[in-house]
């Protein structure tokens, strides 16, 4: 039967006691994460957010009422403990910080029983995550999430610190807003004022905080909540956060100032990591040139080699073709490699067709018993040819040449990816390194195979290079974009852009993304009609603070860093949602479920 606290008054958490509060009468209360009735004695550990400190309950202290309540005792029991500290002597536990010390009980009381857990409360676990997101309020118990949760809420204090002392405002925007293209599908909300009307819950702040900089506040964040209707993974939600803002009068180094300020402080405070100042700067091209990615990876080598001058006439008609027709060749040099069993370089192979590649070529240097090199294609080049080859990559004896040819950003990716295998297979990224980078000059548009048409990169409101604006017409893929991304180990911590502040630019650049005079300001007229009234130049960023938490957490997917997060499907396990709901609910919004229709696409996707 559950007992009352009343009158009791917690002393302190569980591992804020020390050997210099031996003698003193405590309370303590908490968690039993295990209890052990030896006879005469029970030891039972009681744990809360800080930690665990051991109670130990003899019948002739405790009396006989109190010590049978203590034998009752389960895992998870919600219990409150008097007695005094004292001494473990010799025997002490060195696995917790309180392993010196534990409570000569005098007084139980059972605040909460607990049924039979469907998982222990354990450090490490192998519950399927399932079940673990079903019963989140018993994972969230567990010491690593308990650890990350409070690493978040440090990191969210160290960010707004810094933010203010920097001269930027907190302000909210709203919730519920139009839905207008920003790339993810959105999440709709149905009005019942407005009957077969909706709302849109927002991907991101970006119209809103530029109308922030109309309305004169010059410096603006805000952790925003953004909600994105897409597919998910490791480091994706439907629901995450942003550490967001925006400058006003501010270009690409004025934003980046600010922001390495930022990463220093926030890694310091929150998990005592030094930022080296000034970050690396990279332009985009040159990621994808040298690593095959817009978010390299620099805490190892194997830089990307452009051959394809080198093989442009040679007789291996793959590397011929490829360059022949607009491609191009490129390889990676892996130092030491040559004696890599073909088992595993036929396993590289399957990565590259993995990502859409046909495989990769390979050469071996000098590998063979009589020195000769062992490779998947030489024999189709004369020997000049071959050493010409070797020389471009700077190989050596002993080094494993690796190919890829056919459309460049085909190639990139394919080698990209091999390099990150390579990378991680041959035990070269250090673990404890933090290599940041910032990746500028992004392409403005991207074309899109399926669309048929050019996109934006980023999104319709980001500012061209000046020197670039020329070729709008005439060569919109050579726009370069004032974009910048900030990554980290391989990862997009967050990115930004200096916005276009001049109406006939975002007038052109609506236009060149397909918008009409009469589409664009149906999507984005409040935005159109702000900007004739004085637009400061302004340029912002945001990171995903989720993806910030989950690097300084050390945790494998952003789920471990977020108290409620949602399946890999984007369901709540825990909360059973998304759910039906009754049909009053949806006639008061003028909407009707067609369950044909749902079943049709059911099957469809079954089927598929």
């Amino acid at each position: 039967m559950a007992e009352s606290m009343k009158g009791l008054k917690r002393t302190r958490r569980c591992a804020e006691f020390s050997s210099a509060d031996i003698g003193n009468t405590v309370t303590v209360m908490g968690w039993v994460q295990k209890s052990r009735n030896k006879g005469g004695l029970v030891f039972t550990d009681v744990r809360d957010s800080s930690g665990i400190l051991q109670g130990i309950f003899g019948e002739d202290i405790c009396g006989s009422q109190v010590f049978e309540k203590a034998g009752r005792l389960r895992s998870e029991f919600c219990i409150a403990v008097v007695g005094r500290i004292r001494s473990r002597g010799k025997d002490v536990n060195k696995e917790l910080t309180t392993g010196d010390i534990e409570v000569e009980a005098t007084d139980l009381r059972i605040l909460s029983e607990s049924d039979v857990l469907p998982f222990p409360i354990e450090a490490e676990t192998k519950t399927r995550e399932e079940l673990r997101l079903k019963y989140r309020y018993l994972d969230l118990r567990r010491p690593p999430l308990q650890r990350n949760i409070a690493l978040r809420s440090k990191l969210a204090i160290s960010v707004r610190n810094y933010m203010a002392e920097n001269g930027f405002l907190e302000i909210e925007t709203p919730t519920f807003i139009k839905s207008t293209p920003e790339g993810a599908r959105d999440y709709l909300v149905p009005s019942r004022v407005h009957q077969g009307e909706f709302y849109a819950l927002p991907q991101s702040p970006q119209l809103l905080k530029q109308l922030l900089m109309v309305s004169g506040f010059d410096r603006y964040f805000q952790l925003a909540r953004c909600y994105r209707d897409e597919d998910l993974r490791a480091d994706r939600q439907p629901e995450f956060t942003q550490i967001d803002m925006e400058l006003s009068f501010a270009d690409i180094d004025d934003v980046i100032a600010v922001n390495e300020g930022l990463l220093k402080r926030i890694f310091k405070e929150v998990i005592d990591v030094d930022v080296e100042l000034p970050i690396r700067r990279m332009t985009w091209q040159t990621a994808m040139d040298r690593y095959g990615s817009d978010k390299p990876d620099l805490r190892f080598g194997l830089e990307i080699e452009d051959v394809s001058s080198c093989v442009k006439d040679c007789g291996f008609s793959v590397f011929h073709d490829a360059v022949a027709e607009g491609g191009t060749v490129r390889g990676i040099r892996v130092p030491g490699q040559g004696h890599m069993p073909r088992k595993k370089i036929d396993a590289l192979s399957e990565v590259a067709k993995y990502y859409g590649g046909k495989g990769i070529a390979y050469l071996c240097v000098g590998a063979a018993e009589d020195g000769s090199h062992k490779s998947s294609f030489t024999k189709f080049m004369s020997d000049e040819e071959t050493e010409a080859l070797i020389a471009s990559m700077g190989g050596e004896k002993g080094d494993l040449l690796v190919f890829a040819a056919g459309k460049t950003e085909l190639v990139r990716t394919v080698l990209g990816n091999v390099r990150l295998t390579l990378g991680k297979e041959l035990g070269l990224i250090r673990q404890g390194d933090w290599k940041f980078v910032w990746i500028t000059e992004f392409p403005l548009f991207e074309w899109s195979e399926e669309e048929g048409r050019f996109m934006a990169m980023h999104h319709p409101f980001t500012a061209p290079m000046e020197e670039d604006w020329q070729y709008i017409d005439s060569d919109p893929g050579r726009v370069r974009a004032k974009a910048y991304d900030i990554v980290l180990n391989g990862t997009e911590l967050g990115g930004g852009s200096v916005r276009i502040h001049q109406a006939d630019i975002q007038e052109k650049m609506l236009e060149k993304l397909g918008f009409t005079e009469e589409r664009a300001n149906e999507q984005f007229g409040f935005l159109l009609e702000a900007f004739k009234y004085g637009v400061p130049p302004h340029a912002g960023l945001a990171y995903g603070m989720d993806r910030v938490a989950m690097w300084m957490a050390g945790a494998e997917s952003i789920r471990d860093v977020m108290a409620f997060p949602k399946l890999k499907d984007a369901s709540d396990a825990m909360m059973g949602a998304p759910a039906k709901v009754e049909e009053a609910q949806l006639s008061e919004l003028g909407i009707k479920v067609d369950e044909e229709a749902i079943k049709a696409s059911q099957k469809k996707e079954t089927d598929g």
